[in-house]
C-alpha cells in the first residue's frame, strides 16, 4: 500500500508541476454496491463482493501519455481479475459500460483484433489478489484523454486474452467503477 501511495503522490506531483499536459487528472475512491443511480462502483457478481473497495487514479504524463493506477481491496483472495477502461458509465447491467476505450477505434465491434485490442491502444489493468483480496497495478500508454473521454473501469472474470479472435476479452463483467477520465 505504501508503494501505491508513493506512486500516486509522485504522479500527481509531476502532473501538477509539469504545466504542459492538456488532459486532466482523475481520481475515484469507491465501495462496490448493488446498482443505484448514485453508486460510484457497482457489483454484478459475488466475485466482486459488496463492500469491496477500489481506487482509480489517472494522470497525464509529461511526455504526453497517461498513467492509470488501480488498487482494489476486499475482493476474493488469490484470484485473477481482468480490468479495462471502458467508454461509458456503469449501469444496472454489466454491458452498460460499453466497449473498452480505444485510442484508435476498431471499426469492427466487439473488437477482438490484436491490432486494436492490445495494451498500447487500450488501458489494461489486470490484477491478481493476494491472500487478503488486495491488489494494485498500473498501466501507462503514450496517449491522453483529450476530446474523447472514458467513463469507467470494469473488472472481468479472468486475465485478458491476446490471441486473434479473442484479443481483449476477459470473461464476464463482475464489477464496474465510475471514473471521469
Amino acid at each position: 500500500m505504501k508503494t501505491f501511495a508513493v506512486a500516486v503522490g509522485t504522479a500527481l506531483l509531476f502532473t501538477a508541476t509539469a504545466g504542459v499536459a492538456e488532459a486532466a487528472p482523475a481520481y475515484t475512491f469507491a465501495k462496490f454496491e448493488t446498482y443505484s443511480s448514485t453508486a460510484k462502483a457497482v457489483t454484478y457478481d459475488a466475485k466482486v463482493p459488496a463492500g469491496a473497495k477500489a481506487v482509480v487514479v489517472s494522470v497525464p504524463t509529461i511526455s504526453g501519455g497517461t498513467t492509470v493506477l488501480l488498487k482494489v481491496k476486499g475482493l476474493l483472495p488469490n484470484r485473477a481479475y481482468g480490468a479495462h477502461v471502458h467508454v461509458k458509465k456503469c449501469g444496472p447491467l454489466p454491458a452498460d459500460a460499453g466497449p473498452h476505450f480505444q485510442n484508435v477505434v476498431d471499426p469492427v465491434q466487439p473488437s477482438v483484433d490484436p491490432a486494436y485490442a492490445n495494451p498500447r491502444n487500450e488501458i489494461w489493468l489486470d490484477v491478481h489478489t493476494d491472500g487478503n483480496g488486495f491488489a494494485y497495478t498500473s498501466s501507462t500508454v503514450d496517449w491522453q484523454f483529450t476530446e474523447r473521454h472514458a467513463q469507467s473501469v470494469v473488472l472481468h472474470n479472468e486475465h485478458t486474452h491476446t490471441k486473434p479472435g479473442e484479443a481483449g476479452t476477459a470473461g464476464p463483467r463482475l464489477g464496474c467503477v465510475n471514473v471521469s477520465f
